[in-house]
C-alpha cells in the first residue's frame, strides 16, 4: 500500500514539475535568445503553455471560443484607456467619456466633457480627454470622473499621451492651421511648450524617452524628445499614418491606405510594412506579444509584433477605430453611429 502511495506521489510531482522546468529552460533561453530551442521544447513538451500571458490563461481566455463580446457607451465611441482597473471610452457625439469596470463591462458612470472628445490617456492618477471641437483638453479624476481643469491646446487636439511627467497633445486643426503638438504639466496643466510636426498630426505615443507623432497629411511620423520637444527625426510611413504604439524596442504606425509600419525606435528604420490587415487601420496598440490593430472597415487584425505575420482578423461592430489592452483583454471602439465597444 505505502509502495503504491508512493508511486502515485513521484508521478504528480513528475507532472508537476513539468511546466515549472518548462519555463523555467524558457526563461533561460529567451536571454540567450535561442528561439530554436524554445521552440522545440514547447512542442516535445507534453503540458502546452498558451501563447499568451499568465492572466489570460488564469481567467481561461487562451481558448478560441465565445472570447468576443460588447458593452454600451455612448454615440459614436472613439478612443479607449485602460486605467489599471477600468476602461474609459469617449463618446464623440454626446461630449461625454464612459467608464467601465475592465473585469465584467459594467457602466460606472458617465461625465460630461468638452465638444467633440476623441483622443484619451490616463496619466497614473487621472484620465485626459482631447476636445476637438473645443480645441482644449479636459482632465477627469480616474477614482470617480470629477473634472479637475479644462485646458487650452492647439487647434482640434486629438491623439494625446502621457511621458511620465507631462500630457502630450496632437493638434490636428486644419492642414493650414495644426501641424503642431502641444506639452502640458500633468499636475496643473499648465503649457509648456507648442512644438512644429508634420500636415494634420493625430496619433502620438511615447517611447520611454521620445514622443512619436503620426502626420496624417504628409505621410510621416515626427520624433521629438520629450525633455525639450526638439526634433530628433522624421520619418516616412506610408501614405496616411493614423495610430502610433510602441512595443518596447519599435514603433507601430497605422496607415489608412491599408498597411501597418514597424520602424526601429532608436533610428527610425524601416523593419517592415505589413499589408494583411483590414481596409483603413486606424487604432494600434500592443499586448505585450502582439500588435492589434482597429480596421475602420468592421475588423480587428493580429499581428505578432516579432515578425508582422498575420494571426488573425476578427469581425466586430460598426467601424472599429480606437483599440486598448487591459492586460488580458482587447477593447475596441465601434465609431460611426455605433453606440458600443467590443471586447476580446
Amino acid at each position: 500500500m505505502k509502495r503504491n502511495m508512493l508511486r502515485v506521489l513521484r508521478r504528480l510531482l513528475l507532472v508537476a514539475m513539468v511546466p515549472v522546468v518548462l519555463l523555467g529552460l524558457v526563461g533561460y533561453l529567451a536571454d540567450t535568445h535561442d528561439l530554436k530551442q524554445i521552440g522545440a521544447i514547447v512542442l516535445a513538451a507534453t503540458t502546452v503553455i498558451p501563447p499568451n500571458n499568465p492572466f489570460q490563461v488564469a481567467i481561461l481566455r487562451w481558448y478560441p471560443a465565445n472570447l468576443t463580446t460588447s458593452f454600451g457607451v455612448g454615440n459614436n465611441p472613439t478612443g479607449v484607456a485602460f486605467d489599471g482597473a477600468n476602461i474609459w471610452v469617449t463618446n464623440g457625439s454626446d461630449n461625454t467619456v464612459t467608464k467601465l469596470r475592465a473585469s465584467d463591462g459594467s457602466t460606472l458612470g458617465t461625465f460630461a466633457v468638452g465638444s467633440g472628445p476623441g483622443g484619451v490617456a490616463f496619466d497614473g492618477a487621472n484620465i485626459w480627454v482631447t476636445n476637438f471641437n473645443d480645441s482644449t483638453v479636459t482632465k477627469l479624476r480616474a477614482s470617480d470622473g470629477s473634472t479637475l481643469g479644462t485646458f487650452g491646446a492647439g487647434i482640434g487636439p486629438w491623439g494625446v499621451a502621457f511621458d511620465g511627467a507631462n500630457i502630450w497633445v496632437a493638434n490636428r486643426g486644419l492642414e493650414s492651421n495644426g501641424n503642431t503638438v502641444t506639452k502640458l504639466r500633468a499636475s496643473d496643466g499648465s503649457t509648456l511648450g507648442t512644438f512644429t510636426v508634420g500636415s494634420q498630426p493625430i496619433g502620438v505615443a511615447f517611447d520611454g524617452a521620445n514622443i512619436w507623432v503620426a502626420n496624417s497629411s504628409s505621410g510621416n511620423v515626427t520624433k521629438l524628445k520629450a525633455s525639450s520637444g526638439a526634433v530628433l527625426g522624421t520619418f516616412a510611413a506610408g501614405f496616411s499614418p493614423y495610430g502610433v504604439a510602441f512595443d518596447g524596442a519599435n514603433i507601430w504606425v497605422t496607415d489608412q491606405q491599408q498597411s501597418v509600419i514597424k520602424l526601429k525606435a532608436s533610428n527610425g528604420s524601416n523593419l517592415g510594412t505589413f499589408s494583411t490587415v483590414g481596409f483603413t487601420p486606424e487604432g494600434v496598440a500592443f499586448d505585450g506579444a502582439n500588435i492589434w490593430v482597429a480596421c475602420f472597415s468592421g475588423s480587428v487584425t493580429k499581428l505578432r509584433a516579432s515578425d508582422g505575420s498575420n494571426l488573425g482578423n476578427f469581425p466586430v461592430a460598426t467601424n472599429p477605430v480606437g483599440v486598448a489592452f487591459d492586460g488580458a483583454s482587447i477593447w475596441v471602439t465601434n465609431n460611426n453611429g455605433g453606440t458600443t465597444v467590443s471586447k476580446f
